[in-house]
């Protein structure tokens, strides 16, 4: 299976890039800049030269095209509209697991809530009913997803309103070695990307003690 990373020359993208690699996954980075892809994606594939998995680098549209059949944007929020509309007509009959989250300009402690309700709602209504859009791994750090020495230290909230699409990219959360959990339609993006902000509130407060964290679901005891 070949996966496109769009935004994979990015913090978050690249630490999954890797990790997909680790898992077997072949990966092709993708960027408005196809030299600058390629460049990235040599670094990322001499940083896990072991792995069985591929990355290879391209342009935006490239990348998309090689993607048998998922797409993952992981661009920040300020790019995630116009990146999308360049990528409308590739990305049809795909699925996009989207990560964006909208933070407020200049405070990434603050959601800034599109008028759609969310990112995932946003890419949704950008490319219509030929995409399955499936909103995941927003509440991840770039740190934690870099750290390829280390697990995962969260679960996933996934979200969509096509149910083989959740759990298609349910599976390959779970393939990179974190818990997935299906949390229902593309509205719960709502809810899973407001998180985002006030972890990055904790994470930043000297009273917490700690950084990086993120969401964990513990079943009841017993």
């Amino acid at each position: 299976m070949a996966i496109a990373v769009i935004g994979g020359t990015g913090p978050q993208g690249r630490g999954l890039a890797q990790r997909c690699a680790l898992a077997g996954i072949d990966v092709v980075v993708g960027s408005r800049d196809a030299t600058r892809a390629a460049e990235i994606a040599a670094d990322l594939r001499a940083g896990v030269p072991d792995a069985p998995g591929a990355i290879e680098g391209a342009a935006n549209a490239d990348a998309v095209a090689r993607a048998e059949h998922m797409v993952v944007l992981a661009v920040p929020w300020s790019a995630h509209q116009a990146t999308l509309a360049g990528l409308t007509e590739a990305l049809q009959g795909k699925i996009l697991v989207d990560m964006a989250v909208p933070l407020a300009d200049g405070n990434p402690r603050r959601f800034a809530m599109p008028p759609e309700g969310s990112a995932t709602e946003a890419a949704q209504a950008m490319l219509g009913e030929g995409v399955a859009v499936v909103g995941a791994l927003h509440n991840v750090s770039a740190h934690v997803l870099a750290a390829l020495d280390q697990p995962i230290n969260c679960d996933i909230l996934v979200c969509g309103d096509d149910l083989e699409a959740k759990r298609a990219v349910m599976d390959l959360i779970e393939t990179i070695g974190a818990r997935a959990y299906n949390c229902g339609p593309a509205e719960s993006a709502r809810c899973i990307e407001a998180l985002t902000p006030l972890l990055i509130r904790l994470n930043m407060s000297k009273a917490t003690g700690f950084k990086h964290a993120g969401v964990k679901i513990w079943p009841e005891a017993g």
